[in-house]
């Protein structure tokens, strides 16, 4: 019993990822179709709607990505993925809601406090100091 529950939840959680990865992979897709057609369309657009529309088209991207290194990182999410996320989330933030100075200040802080964190994960050492890797002396 102790490891059937643990084995079904992973079942469960890799079948609800791939249904994600096939929604968002949909929407993907659909947000690919109506970018084109603003380019090809003779309509004035605005450039806010414009650059708002590659975002999220970057952001259904950045998920499925997520997603895929999941599967090929032995079901783990890497952290850096979440930021990536977070970043491109509060550019598009500030890109469509820039109104308010102290909110555009405010995302751009939160930009500021994400991309110190990466930089803090790609520094630190990807192994913990207790654990050491054995060498086969062969």
């Amino acid at each position: 019993m102790k490891n059937v529950i643990p084995h079904m939840l992973q079942i469960i959680l890799n079948v609800s990822l791939t249904v994600l990865a096939i929604i968002l992979s949909i929407m993907l897709i659909m947000e690919l179709i109506d970018f084109l057609q603003m380019v090809f369309s003779s309509d004035k657009r605005d450039y806010k709607y414009f650059l708002a529309n590659i975002l999220v088209f970057f952001l259904y991207f950045e998920f499925i990505t997520m997603i895929v290194k999941y599967f090929k990182e032995d079901y783990h999410f890497p952290l850096r993925y979440f930021m990536y996320i977070g970043i491109t989330a509060m550019v598009r933030l500030i890109i469509v809601e820039h109104e308010h100075p102290i909110d555009t200040l405010i995302f751009s802080l939160v930009i500021l406090v994400l991309i110190i964190g990466y930089y803090i994960i790609n520094i630190t050492p990807r192994e913990r100091p207790g654990v050491r890797k054995t060498k086969d002396a062969t």
